[in-house]
């Protein structure tokens, strides 16, 4: 399966860049928010590229991966959590259920989650930035913690577990150290902790009836990802709690930053109004109450004299 490499993404990251800094001295219309949209991609795919480029890093190792996923299989055990390989078994019994959950697995969680980025941008420009910092916050921090290294469960043939992508295909892996993903980043998920931005997100922003059936997308995520042997569900719940962690830091700061800070009419962070001082015409006196009788007065009476005081 063949996604763009990071370097790719870091070419289209600064012709993003630069689109958008063009774009910048022409404000109004369409071309204002294809600035925001440049802005927005250039994030992105820099993000993008910092996830693809991590891997490369030699401050991992894969000693220490196998024990620690027996580890997670003692702890589920203890929790009495359902085993990963009971699912796997009923879709080997299952055998037309073995390519859509390959597939699904493959190929879905990446442009799910472009869809649902640009959706939220064109629709709900508001909510954009608080999803987007979310996601980011999650996808870095599972970026640090795939430093600990955690196999998976196909690894782990002698309990029975295949790689149901060997046998049904596609397969975005192949040998270790090859492929698109790290095979032994198993810990935390980052297509259940992508999923569940794409999930979440919908529900907490539509207002249509139908916005839960999108709820489907990380549930099945969660099982095609356990079921074709590439994460256990420990990896799946601990991506959801770096999301929920990563919307409350965004929540915190956003909070903390509101006395200085308003929304613009695109959702974008502005500097508030500072109150200038208040003009009080010279003629009109400020100490003391106001009678009541003036209050109720008309805007026009007659002066001592007969003239019109307006």
């Amino acid at each position: 399966m063949a996604w763009p490499t990071w370097d790719q993404a870091a070419i289209a990251a600064v012709i993003s860049g630069v689109v958008a800094i063009t774009l910048r001295r022409s404000r109004p219309g369409r071309a204002r928010i294809v600035e925001q949209g440049a802005v927005e991609f250039a994030l992105l795919a820099a993000l993008y590229a910092v996830w693809r480029v991590a891997r490369q890093l030699p401050l991992a190792h894969d000693d220490g991966a196998i024990e620690r996923a027996r580890q997670i299989v003692d702890l589920q055990n203890a929790l009495h959590f359902p085993t990963e390989l009971s699912l796997q078994q009923f879709v080997l019994r299952n055998d037309w259920l073995g390519w859509p959950t390959t597939l699904y697995y493959a190929t879905l969680h990446v442009p799910a989650l472009v869809v649902f980025l640009v959706w939220l941008f064109l629709r709900h420009r508001e909510h954009y930035a608080h999803w987007r910092n979310g996601l980011a916050i999650l996808t870095g921090a599972c970026l640090v913690i795939r430093f600990v290294r955690v196999a998976p469960p196909r690894f782990l043939v002698d309990l029975g577990y295949e790689d149901l992508s060997e046998i049904y295909g596609p397969s975005i892996y192949g040998p270790v150290g090859t492929g698109v993903s790290d095979q032994f980043a198993a810990m935390p998920s980052i297509h259940v902790g992508w999923a569940a931005v794409v999930s979440f997100g919908i529900v907490a922003v539509s207002t249509s009836r139908w916005r839960w059936v999108f709820m489907l997308h990380v549930v099945i995520t969660s099982i095609v990802v356990s079921a074709s042997g590439n994460h256990w569900w420990l990896d799946g719940i601990v991506a959801i709690a770096l999301l929920w962690a990563g919307l409350a830091i965004d929540t915190a700061v956003r909070g903390a930053l509101s006395g200085r800070l308003a929304v613009g009419p695109n959702g974008e962070r502005v500097p508030a109004p500072t109150p200038g001082p208040v003009d009080v015409p010279v003629d009109v006196p400020v100490a003391g109450p106001v009678p009541v009788a003036f209050a109720s007065q008309s805007s026009t009476s007659s002066g001592g004299d007969g003239s019109t005081i307006s």
